[in-house]
């Protein structure tokens, strides 16, 4: 370890192990009188409301250049009160422990010893801890008054215990052993010598189970809405769960939350204890490791969730559509919804007479997915879909400035619609809706290539390709490397710029994409497509994007087709 330990006398009165029982209520007495579950006085919302109110209150000093005092001494001795969780506490007649102030500290003259930085360090690990303490104590308050109270599961069908509660017994058990592995360490010596080593191993091997819980919120607050509008019992039972003291007013809603609310929490902890490291020490690797893992798992939590969400969305748009003819499947894993609205239809002759007449304009609605368009008209609840085309074959054209009459008018070319025919609707919008279809049906004419040479992938972030594989150009770098997207699966991944050449045909380029969005659409008649790998900077290189020119292929524009 860099952060050499202090010497000092009785920290470590005994060697008795003190670990945590497993159901954390009857934890036994921690080394120099910690007790830090039996301690802990207020719960994760509580913590969670103060400290997110104080850094807003350290901000505004900030911004009135009232500069926020790092720490003060008392006097006759070297103890430092950091702004940090100071505020009191909601419902709580207490504020926030400080380690300087545990008795086991005070008692031990480390505060004498310890330079007032490593103090503040002390502090930020400090809260690590006790906020899990607290966090530990709100799942519990879920688990005993909600989740196991007989009252309530006498109420709930297990389909919707499961909706309701998903897999928080196994969140509760991942974080019952993160804070017995941290309560270990405080045993082990009162001066913490770091906890990011244990946050990366418990992150690495333990906190997937949050990805689970997060992702299924979708679900928890879709059917939480149902069973309260639907099960009078349920509805009676929470009002009065909900109004125990045991829960301090606060929602059953804000404790079903915690999971995620903690994940990022945590994540912005190891951030504060990285910008107090010291440079190259362990210290600082160890928290950079953990945040990074942390920040991993926070983005899986938050693609999971808008993927669900999107599939959601999907299958409720597809219950109000209905086809006359042929039929698109609409739910796919690698489709959702960009813009919808209502646009205006105009027919007739182009005439002065004819833009006079109300009979010009239709209202057509409009569902513009990330690779699909649907044209439709309302009726009631439902959309009868009347065209549909995929958005690589979307062209839209502004018209020629005809005075007020064709203000916010223009042409919505379908190349090739459902039955393979090229249509052309020209549609009245609002401006703004104008604009958002212009930029999203305006596909750039993007850079392809193909490959001359095969090429094995050697790192995760690579892609295999093999001769005559066609790929969009997304991004290059300096050192010849090329980030690209394989039309025909989409998998991205980086290159060897020498194994590749630039197509250069506008023509050609577009008969690719038309060939590959017909393999798309006959993945999605069947099993679905495959959706492309998820890929990161490589560690060894910078990438630098060349918008106008590729100096290893010469030079390429971005225009429209």
């Amino acid at each position: 370890m860099d952060d050499k330990s202090p010497n000092f006398d009785g920290a470590h009165p005994d060697n008795k192990d003190h670990s945590l029982v497993s159901n954390g209520r009857n934890s036994q007495p921690l080394s120099h009188g910690l007790k830090i579950i039996q301690n802990i006085g207020f719960l994760y919302q509580e913590y969670r409301d103060t400290s997110k109110q104080q850094e807003i209150e350290q901000r505004r000093q900030r911004e009135n250049l009232s500069p926020v005092k790092t720490g003060t001494l008392a006097a006759g001795s070297a103890v430092v009160s950091p702004p940090v969780l100071q505020l009191q506490l909601r419902n709580n007649t207490h504020s926030l422990s400080l380690w300087q102030n545990l008795e086991a500290v005070l008692a031990s003259g480390l505060l004498n010893q310890l330079e007032p930085k490593e103090i503040i360090m002390q502090e930020t690990m400090f809260e690590l801890i006790t906020s899990e303490a607290s966090y530990y104590k709100s799942l519990e308050i879920l688990e005993t008054h909600f989740l196991r109270n007989p009252l309530l599961v006498n109420t709930l069908s297990q389909s919707d215990m499961h909706f309701l509660f998903s897999n928080i017994e196994e969140v509760m058990k991942a974080s019952e052993r993160f804070l017995m592995d941290l309560e270990h360490r405080i045993e082990e010596s009162i001066w913490i010598s770091d906890v990011c080593d244990i946050v990366h191993h418990h992150a690495v091997e333990h906190f997937s189970v949050f990805i689970t819980y997060v992702i299924n919120q979708v679900y928890q607050e879709k059917n939480y809405r149902r069973i309260l509008e639907g099960n009078q019992r349920f509805r009676e039972t929470m009002f009065l769960l909900e109004n125990h003291p045991h829960v301090r007013g606060l929602s059953f809603t804000s404790f079903l939350i915690l999971p995620f609310q903690r994940i990022t929490r945590l994540k912005l902890l190891v951030q504060n204890i990285l910008k107090k490291s010291e440079e190259n020490s362990e210290r600082e690797a160890n928290a950079v490791k953990a945040h990074q893992q942390l920040e991993q798992i926070v983005k899986e939590c938050n693609e999971g969730v808008r993927k669900m969400s999107r599939t959601e969305e999907l299958i409720s748009i597809s219950q109000t559509l209905e086809f006359k003819s042929k039929s698109v499947p609409i739910i796919s894993h690698s489709r959702w919804l960009l813009k919808k609205g209502e646009v205006q239809l105009m027919a007739g002759p182009k005439s002065n007479r004819t833009m006079r007449s109300r009979k010009l304009y239709q209202p057509v609605y409009l569902f513009l997915f990330n690779n699909l368009l649907l044209v439709t008209k309302r009726s009631g609840e439902k959309f009868h879909v009347l065209d549909s085309c995929t958005r690589a074959m979307l062209r839209t054209e502004d018209l020629e400035d005809h005075g007020q009459l064709l203000a916010n008018v223009f042409n919505l070319r379908l190349l090739e619609n459902q039955e393979d025919r090229n249509v052309n609707y020209m549609l009245k919008a609002t401006k703004y809706l104008l604009k958002c279809v212009n930029n999203l049906c305006s596909l750039p004419d993007s850079p392809q290539v193909q490959c001359i040479q095969s090429y094995s992938a050697q790192e995760p972030d690579e892609i295999s390709t093999e001769m005559a594989d066609v790929l969009n150009l997304l991004e290059c770098t300096d050192d010849g490397w090329m980030m690209g997207e394989r039309l025909h699966d989409g998998e991205r991944g980086w290159f060897p710029g020498r194994v590749v050449e630039e197509i250069q045909s506008k023509e050609v380029r577009a008969q690719n994409l038309r060939e590959a969005f017909k393999i798309q659409h006959a993945h999605e008649g069947g099993a679905g497509p495959q959706t492309g790998a998820r890929v990161g900077l490589r560690g060894r290189r910078t990438p630098k994007i060349h918008s106008l020119s590729n100096p290893y292929l010469g030079t390429t524009g971005t225009q429209q087709t």
